[in-house]
């Protein structure tokens, strides 16, 4: 499950980051190592992720520790800690962006489909910041991001059923998490992109769908990534993060106007979310 590496005499800080090998988390791992951290890149390809700690010692003189781990697995979260423990590693930047979609109908894919979802989704995000928020707490420093989505914030719609209910499910523990430590130095967000342009759309084979949206609705993840670093320096930390003019709108939007909201969603769902009626 593991490369074995001794970085342990590495000048820190360190930066954890789970989906590391594409997208997001990987964008996050630039930007961060730009800033001085070094990385713990967790993902389940393990040529991604060598090939993204190669590129960050060339581009950065970053130190990368590479973890290979499939979240769905219910002891990943535990063996992770371990290797850090192993190599006495102690972080100070968590992002727990790992995730992905699960198309259709909820009646349609098995139990098991569902229960590795939600293990991915939710439950390894709350066992891996359990497992590394203490240490924070008692070096007074640390800053926890969980990627959500604007699906958790804005009116559901048929299909993908426990994708939009999972990051609510993010945005509500951020927040509780966030009052919890306020006093104690450890700063969290729930970043809750929109349609953002990375392997996400691929990887759940919606690719060709998702294509028919227009184009002012997608973000790069080199924005989404620095507008979040930067909310996260900031003195008082937004606790929900949105980037994008536009998705500050739609957001507004849900909350203000959710009638509106959720005939639009209606309306909109069928470009960007797979039912199936059997």
């Amino acid at each position: 499950m593991t490369q074995k590496n001794n970085h342990s005499d590495q000048p820190g800080p360190w930066a954890l980051v789970t989906g590391a090998s594409a997208g997001i988390g990987a964008e996050f791992c630039r930007q961060l190592a730009a800033q001085g951290y070094q990385l713990v890149l967790v993902a389940r390809r393990a040529d991604k992720l060598q090939a993204l700690a190669d590129e960050l010692k060339n581009a950065y003189n970053a130190h990368s520790l590479v973890i290979t781990a499939d979240l769905s697995q219910k002891d990943a979260s535990g063996i992770i800690a371990e290797r850090l423990e192993q190599e006495d590693i102690r972080i100070e930047y968590l992002v727990n962006n790992a995730g992905y979609g699960l198309p259709g109908s909820f009646h349609v894919p098995g139990w098991q489909d569902h229960a590795d979802f939600i293990q991915v989704m939710m439950t390894a995000v709350c066992e891996l910041t359990w497992r590394l928020l203490p240490g924070m707490r008692e070096r007074g420093r640390g800053f926890i991001v969980n990627v959500a989505s604007v699906a958790g914030l804005v009116a559901p719609s048929a299909g993908h059923t426990l994708y939009g209910a999972s990051k609510s499910f993010l945005i509500k523990f951020s927040e509780a998490l966030a009052l919890e430590n306020e006093q104690n130095g450890v700063k969290v967000c729930a970043l809750c992109p929109g349609f953002t342009y990375s392997e996400f759309h691929d990887v759940n084979g919606t690719r060709e769908m998702i294509s028919q949206l227009p184009e002012f609705l997608w973000l790069d993840a080199k924005d989404v990534v620095s507008d979040t670093i930067r909310a996260m320096s900031a003195d008082k930390v937004r606790t929900v993060v949105i980037p994008g003019r536009q998705y500050k709108a739609i957001v507004f939007a849900n909350r203000y106007l959710p009638w509106l909201a959720a005939i639009l969603s209606r309306r909109t769902a069928k470009h960007f979310r797979v039912t199936d009626s059997h």
